[in-house]
């Protein structure tokens, strides 16, 4: 794959008013720095971190010093922010990965990418469906005494992710705007409690200490970590709908980050110092997901741990229409630029969201969840089956996916720079990015190691290369279209990643 001196951008102009122009556009003005950050975070999830990947993380990997993987990986991402950021003041393009990608290493690059971040955004968010039904059923069980199977609530919850999703994007902004604020208060209330009321071992910072990142399981807690941190990367692929995306946009990125790892290391920290540190890992083990919930149960009661069961259904819910959103927003993007049918590359009504996409992601849901559902046919049902193998399998599918996308991005900034002439007053971000590249594909290495533990498969297991293969097959199927389209459509190959300028140069050539 190389690099592509011809692709640069076109002089700025103004707005788009033609119909055609309207349909290749997603629209402006639409979220500021409060909506874009709270779109962003809201697919970090954090009561589903907190009560799902810490105790998994600590049960799993027997890693007591999970804060300090968090402040760390807060750390790294902070570095690849620096140059990430730095890229979304000169590119501002919906599909946001693959278009940095492309700018730095070419379209053929970029088009592998392109495949990458659909394949990769769709499993983190079809993934979620089987925990949400799992859940949801959970609690018509225990609050309504009816049984449902969990495909029913996952399947009505995908129609729900499918419908806003149509309507503009401001609405969705305040939708996960309200679930997460209520979502961060809980947590941070139980952080209170469990500062407030410690246990045995009292406020013991033992899990910030060093030596307990020790161990066979850290290679893997740092997959289960990063895969927390997921979201704060999605900030660019809303430019194109801020007034002011280069102003907007890296300021979303350095709170989001900033604020999801001082968030988790302290909600981690809280947890440990809970049940003392020499006894979380026994007490996550016992627990398993219901931890956060036993925890809560002591200290504020029943009534705050039923409303915080509540609330870890609507947590997901937001993770899944943000998800979905982003998800829409890539289909649209290569719509637009030759990478999938036209159809895609135009947005809907009134709201200007881009519709099609938003249709094959929810399709994309629907099936994957009834195919599990048919597969689910034990007599009475495997009551685990959707979270240990469709939440496990596709988020780490999805998580592997993000981490090669962001490291392939950490190249591409270093490559952009250098070849506009800009090494010289660009050079701290361009080390930035080198570093961050570095560990983010020591962590890829690992989460590819490592990962019959992360989806629970045994030693062997032909899992443990068939699910990483996918994105293998994503990258490989991207390339090869994006080879056929430079030998056949050169014209479309050009395109790629160029996003709205493309329409622009398109304008300015037929005047």
């Amino acid at each position: 794959m190389t690099t592509d001196s011809s692709r640069t951008s076109p002089p700025a102009s103004g707005g788009i008013s033609t119909f055609k122009g309207q349909e290749r556009a997603l629209r402006a003005d639409r979220l500021g720095t409060g909506g874009l950050l709270l779109s962003v975070l809201a697919a970090t999830a954090p009561l589903m971190v907190v009560a799902g990947v810490m105790p998994t993380t600590f049960a799993v990997m027997g890693i007591v010093g999970q804060p300090l993987l968090f402040v760390l990986l807060g750390v790294v991402l902070i570095l690849f922010s620096v140059g990430y950021a730095e890229m979304s003041r000169h590119v501002h393009n919906a599909g946001a990965f693959y278009a940095y990608i492309s700018r730095g290493l070419g379209g053929t690059a970029g088009a592998g990418a392109a495949l990458v971040a659909l394949v990769a955004y769709n499993a983190l968010q079809v993934g979620i469906y089987g925990i949400f039904g799992f859940e949801v059923s959970g609690l018509f069980a225990t609050y309504a005494d009816v049984e449902i199977a969990w495909w029913i609530p996952a399947l009505v919850a995908a129609l729900a992710v499918g419908l806003l999703g149509w309507l503009k994007i401001d609405v969705n902004a305040r939708v996960l705007g309200v679930l997460l604020v209520i979502e961060v208060l809980l947590v941070v209330i139980f952080d209170v409690a469990a500062l407030a009321d410690p246990g045995k071992e009292g406020l013991s910072l033992h899990a910030f200490n060093p030596d307990t990142l020790t161990g066979a399981g850290v290679g893997t807690a740092l997959c289960f970590c990063i895969a927390a941190f997921l979201g704060f990367e999605q900030a660019p692929v809303y430019a194109e709908e801020t007034s002011r995306p280069h102003v907007l946009v890296p300021r979303v990125m350095f709170l989001a980050v900033g604020g999801v790892a001082v968030f988790f290391a302290l909600s981690s920290w809280a947890l440990t110092v809970a049940t003392g540190p020499s006894g979380i890992v026994g007490t996550s083990q016992k627990q398993s997901a219901g931890l956060l919930f036993f925890l809560t149960e002591s200290r504020l009661g029943g009534t705050f741990t039923d409303v915080l069961h509540v609330l870890f259904v609507t947590g997901m819910f937001a993770a899944l229409l943000s998800f979905h959103n982003v998800v829409a927003r890539y289909a649209f993007a290569m719509g637009r630029e030759g990478l999938l049918p036209a159809a895609f590359g135009r947005t809907s009504g009134s709201s200007g969201a881009p519709g099609t996409g938003s249709l094959l992601q929810t399709v994309v849901a629907v099936v994957v969840v009834a195919a599990f559902a048919l597969a689910d046919d034990k007599p009475a049902g495997d009551p685990t089956a959707p979270v240990l193998h469709l939440f496990t399998w596709f988020g780490n599918i999805g998580a592997l996916g993000v981490i090669v996308l962001m490291a392939a991005a950490s190249l591409s900034v270093v490559v952009f720079f250098v070849r506009r002439g800009a090494a010289g007053p660009q050079a701290w971000r361009l080390v930035t990015s080198a570093l961050a590249g570095i560990a983010l594909l020591v962590i890829a290495g690992y989460t590819v190691k490592d990962f019959e533990v992360l989806v629970g498969a045994g030693p062997g297991s032909s899992l443990s290369w068939v699910l990483p293969g996918i994105i293998g097959l994503a990258a490989l199927a991207g390339v090869v279209l994006g080879l056929v389209l430079r030998a056949r459509a050169p014209e479309k190959h050009a395109r790629i990643g160029l996003g709205n300028e493309a329409f622009q140069l398109d304008k300015a050539a037929s005047s």
